[in-house]
């Protein structure tokens, strides 16, 4: 106790504890982020292919969108505000970069379901703005799966361009009053017999839960190594003084050898 008591080992201990409460806190952050991958997962597991069903029964107006109805697939039917037209820029798909292209489509109750039609690829320069299938004239039913809007990204686009899918700024660049969240287009009908030209549909949503869980474990099971470094340390360090102290008792219970001038002397 008393070497355990000293200085050097207090603060041994102090910082194993400290590395202990840092790995429970990492490991909780990537469990967290497991937690949600795998609600997101099962969200599209379960609502990807289920059959689409009217948009004001998942979407009020008004209303956000439930985190167990993320990509469900809905109808909804209206006019496209070519004029609003937004380009999300930045958006890789098959590790190449382009636009999402972003247009509201006008519902008869004065409200606005922003549509991602799909993605263009960038231009040749970085100034010049790709050419973009128009979306359809005059009344128009489309069918697609919806996602919540995105984080700001605060910055600054010229007109017609936005950093992210966020709701409020889309709200502000289109004037329109968008639902609380946004459609990825699956189909669209325009009562042509033929579907409309578009941009290249989207991806279908990644559910990988990735390596999160894991790395919790690996956060949750490393936390003792530092307990485990002091111990070891620590038990070599009395093992070791034990063993001087033992030679030291020896050498005192030794019996002195006597010399032989000291026998003659006596």
């Amino acid at each position: 106790m008393r070497t355990l008591l000293t200085r050097r080992w207090l603060a041994a201990f102090a910082a194993a504890t400290a590395f202990f409460v840092v790995c429970l806190f990492l490991g909780r952050w990537q469990w967290g982020r497991h937690e949600d991958r795998s609600a997101y997962a099962a969200a599209v597991t379960r609502n990807y292919d289920a059959a689409p069903v009217p948009l004001d029964r998942v979407l009020p107006a008004g209303a956000p969108l439930a985190e167990d109805r993320l990509w469900t697939r809905v109808t909804a039917t209206g006019s496209y505000d070519r004029g609003a037209q937004q380009l999300v820029r930045n958006r890789p798909q098959n590790v190449v970069y382009g636009y999402e292209v972003i247009v509201p489509l006008r519902l008869p109750d004065g409200t606005a379901l922003l549509v991602d039609r799909g993605w263009v690829r960038n231009a040749e320069t970085a100034t010049t703005l790709p050419d973009v299938p128009p979306a359809p004239s005059g009344p128009v039913t489309v069918t697609g799966w919806l996602r919540q809007g995105e984080d700001s990204l605060d910055r600054t686009l010229p007109s017609g361009q936005l950093a992210s899918i966020n709701l409020d700024e889309a709200a502000q660049a289109t004037g329109t009053t968008p639902r609380r969240a946004y459609l990825v287009l699956q189909s669209e009908d325009d009562g042509s017999g033929t579907s409309p030209p578009r941009p290249a549909a989207l991806l279908p949503p990644d559910t990988d839960t990735g390596p999160h869980f894991a790395y919790a474990l690996q956060w949750w099971g490393g936390s003792v190594v530092g307990f485990v470094i002091t111990i070891v340390y620590l038990r070599r360090e009395l093992h070791d003084r034990a063993v001087l102290e033992g030679r030291a008792q020896l050498k005192e219970r030794r019996p002195k050898k006597q010399r032989i001038w000291d026998e003659e002397d006596g």
